[in-house]
């Protein structure tokens, strides 16, 4: 750390370092993926020295680690709106399915990120399980409102998964080609997710545990 302070020639002028380094992360990795982003392009991208980031993040890993958690803070907020809606839990259920394909869509290097720094971590993130406002703690919520039991912690842990993959399923396929007459007869992309998340099973079943 002394040395990075030693080479840094530039005092600190954010209010918040840390989190402008990881706003530039963000920026990078959704204009031109993630291995384009390095600490030094991050520091160029926020406008500070090369050395600043070091005194955050030990290594791009860990500052990836900090963009992940950043996209889940956004699916968050993505499935708020849906969440909220006055409509029936079924179908609040089948709008966060929307949500979460709508943000694959809109941030797919992002939304890449995310399960990349997940995939090998013998837990998600603290906050995806323990923050009432994390996106897996709202599809868990919902159902719970639509009648699944809060007392079954499997069943309802099986049924919250189950929604989550047909979703992330849904993201990972529903910019096929094949899909695009069916698209065009039910009237649009939206259209589209609608009719598939209401046909999914799971989502049935999931209701009534």
């Amino acid at each position: 750390m002394k040395e990075a302070e030693a080479a840094d020639p530039r005092p600190y002028h954010h209010g918040d370092l840390r989190r402008a380094l990881v706003e530039a992360a963000v920026r990078l990795v959704e204009a031109d993926g993630p291995g384009a982003m390095s600490l030094r392009a991050v520091a160029r991208e926020a406008g500070v020295s090369p050395a600043a980031p070091y005194h955050h993040f030990k290594d791009k890993s860990e500052l990836l680690d900090a963009v992940a958690h950043e996209g889940w803070e956004k699916l968050d907020l993505a499935f708020q709106a849906a969440r909220d809606a006055q409509t029936s839990p079924p179908d609040r259920v089948r709008e966060l399915g929307v949500a979460y394909v709508r943000f694959a869509m809109a941030h797919p290097a992002l939304y890449r990120v995310m399960y990349d720094c997940s995939r090998d971590k013998a837990d998600m993130p603290a906050h995806v399980h323990e923050n009432e406002e994390s996106a897996y703690r709202r599809v868990r919520n919902v159902l719970i409102s639509a009648g699944a039991d809060p007392a079954d912690e499997v069943g309802l842990e099986l049924a919250t998964i189950a929604c989550w993959c047909a979703a992330h399923g849904l993201a990972e396929m529903t910019s096929f080609k094949q899909f695009d007459a069916l698209k065009a007869e039910l009237g649009g992309e939206d259209a589209f997710l609608r009719g598939v998340l209401s046909h999914v099973g799971v989502f049935a079943r999931g209701l009534e545990r």
